[in-house]
């Protein structure tokens, strides 16, 4: 199977059989899990004894060969295999007299090389942006322009030929109809970066959704996770950019003149249509039968996007104040001149995350240590199994019931836990409102400095070394052993900081090349980013339908898992341009 080798274990020691257990490399502080017992060789007849394992291939791993007798540790390897290989375990005696005890590792059939479908998928999108570019170069040119115009609609050309009116001028016809005119003045004024930056993460989250061709490296990390892991990243910059979206959207609704009740009103249906959408829509799997309420999960990507937008947009309508945006009132410190208008929401923020750290160290979970971060299981020596997530996963069993939240979480494959947990669980909302908060900042910068460029980029520049800080000191720079490690199942505020810390930084690149400097116009990404909700709705409606998914010959094959899902993301893409392209965007 993928991720998957053989291993053949041969043991020549004809007084012992031979107990073989292993641990994978991605496991912290994890129990060694028995594998398979060799029995002893049979001397007379020259046979060794022999045991056939399936071992993983997507960490590097341990082997532990303990002898029966005496239980005594007779070698221990570590190898990372590879996916499909085909290997032997030689285990002999070098010296009688000595008893010396050998483990050798042999090849017999070399592994595939897995990543080879990847190159050639990347090679197949370059040609495609390639030749667009040099379309796009071509139709610059006048008579290639009007060769194909001709081409494709000869009819239409020739009547703009004879007719005495002759060609209209683009500019007369845009000022002539008031509609058109007002869509070109708020395409202009719109920050395209904001939206290719929704639409990035967009399109990468719904390509890992739909299985990221079944690679190791495209799941969420097991627990604590990497700074670098990227999939770990992509829905917290989605919670950013919404924060950000929050305060230039909330800005614009209260210039044009709607009352604070009218835009809570707005807030509060979008709120209730987002977790609506999220429990009714997204989460029940119709293809296994009509909704029951009996297992159905409560929590969700949109349900806490709408809990978060919410708090967010409440917390920014409450405490916005006149003139704060557009820079006209006086601070004392005018380094901190984004920041202290605001000081209200930040003590709200403050306490949200003091509530969160109270919650998770003092809560006292039965049968678990106070201040537990670890997955259960066979984690941290097999001490805690039960104890997954430690206090939010004990808040939202008992709050939500353990049959209504997320029964399959990423830490039951490599710590085996049997305990259910909802990484979009109640606790964590607490963080993902500081995420969009910290979006809701750069959405301040963006407005308190319009139109100074190298202010707004400075400052994204600022935020994200402090955001690095934190994160440095809360983890210690060390992915298991800092104070509050990484973790995207706890929405840790290490997690928040570090993510918060990229997405500054990836904010400031594509707002440089977009907004500031025009060298990219943000398609693709662009178009499935002003239709977001549509798309992930979407992907997540139709994932199971043609030509979204179907049935493949060789269900075992990375090459066809990844045709199949870049298939289905490339044609939300399409489809998100086609609309784009006909003015139709699903609001809520």
């Amino acid at each position: 199977r993928m991720d998957q080798a053989l291993l053949l274990v041969r043991n020549e020691l004809p007084a012992q059989g031979l107990r073989l257990a292993a641990l994978s490399g991605a496991c912290h502080q994890c129990l060694y899990q028995f594998l398979a017992f060799v029995p002893p060789s049979n001397g007379s007849l020259r046979k060794p004894g022999t045991a056939a394992v399936m071992v993983d291939t997507q960490h590097p791993l341990t082997l532990w060969l303990n002898g029966s007798v005496g239980d005594r540790e007779l070698c221990k390897i570590q190898y990372h295999f590879g996916e499909f290989g085909n290997y032997s375990l030689v285990v002999k005696t070098l010296s009688t007299s000595t008893k010396t005890v050998s483990c050798d590792l042999v090849i017999n059939e070399g592994p595939i090389n897995s990543y080879l479908p990847i190159l050639f998928a990347f090679l197949v999108y370059m040609g495609i942006l390639a030749i667009l570019i040099v379309g796009r170069f071509f139709m610059k040119i006048d008579p290639v322009r009007n060769w194909v115009y001709k081409k494709l609609n000869p009819r239409e050309t020739d009547r703009l030929i004879n007719s005495e009116l002759g060609s209209p001028n683009t500019a007369d016809s845009v000022s002539s109809d008031p509609t058109l005119h007002l869509w070109s003045t708020a395409s202009r004024q719109r920050l395209r970066s904001l939206d290719t930056f929704r639409g990035l993460s967009l399109i990468i989250m719904v390509f890992v959704n739909y299985g990221g061709g079944k690679y190791w490296f495209f799941k969420h990390e097991s627990w604590n996770g990497k700074m670098s892991h990227h999939t770990s990243a992509l829905f917290s910059r989605f919670v950013f950019i919404m924060g950000t979206s929050i305060s230039l959207s909330l800005g614009n609704m209260l210039r044009w003149g709607s009352s604070k009740w009218k835009v809570l009103r707005k807030i509060l249906w979008r709120s209730f249509l987002l977790i609506l959408l999220g429990i009714i829509v997204v989460n029940p799997n119709y293809c296994l039968g009509p909704l029951s309420w009996d297992n159905l999960r409560i929590p969700g990507v949109l349900q806490r996007l709408g809990f978060t937008y919410l708090v967010v947009a409440a917390l920014e309508l409450l405490f916005t104040r006149a003139g704060a945006e557009s820079g006209t009132l006086e601070t004392p410190c005018p380094a901190l001149q984004d920041i202290l208008p605001y000081w209200p929401q930040w003590i709200f923020i403050l306490m949200l995350e003091v509530i969160w750290l109270c919650l998770t160290f003092l809560l006292p979970v039965p049968g678990c240590p106070r201040g537990y971060l670890g997955p259960g299981g066979i984690g941290d020596f097999g001490k805690y199994p039960n104890c997954t997530g430690g206090a939010a996963g004990y808040i939202d069993r008992l709050l939500l019931g353990e049959n209504h939240i997320y029964q399959h979480p990423s830490s039951s494959v490599i710590y085996q836990t049997t305990m259910p947990y909802d990484p979009e669980g109640i606790l964590g909302t607490m963080n993902t409102i500081f995420m969009a908060f910290l979006g809701l900042q750069a959405g301040k910068i963006i407005l308190f400095y319009k139109d100074q460029h190298k202010q707004i980029m400075s400052r994204f520049f600022i935020w994200s070394i402090v955001m690095g800080i934190i994160s440095a000191i809360l983890t210690k720079c060390s992915k298991e052993e800092g104070f509050i490690p990484i973790n995207k199942n706890l929405w840790s505020i290490s997690y928040v900081t570090t993510m918060s810390c990229f997405a500054f930084i990836l904010l400031l690149l594509i707002y440089y090349l977009v907004d500031v400097k025009r060298l990219w116009s943000g398609a693709p990404f662009f178009y499935p980013g002003m239709n977001s909700i549509l798309v992930y709705t979407g992907h997540e409606v139709f994932e199971n339908y043609f030509p979204f998914k179907w049935k493949m010959q060789d269900s075992q094959s990375h090459a066809e898992h990844l045709t199949q899902n870049l298939t289905a993301t490339t044609l939300w893409v399409i489809i998100s341009y086609l609309l784009y392209r006909r003015r139709m965007f699903w609001k809520i």
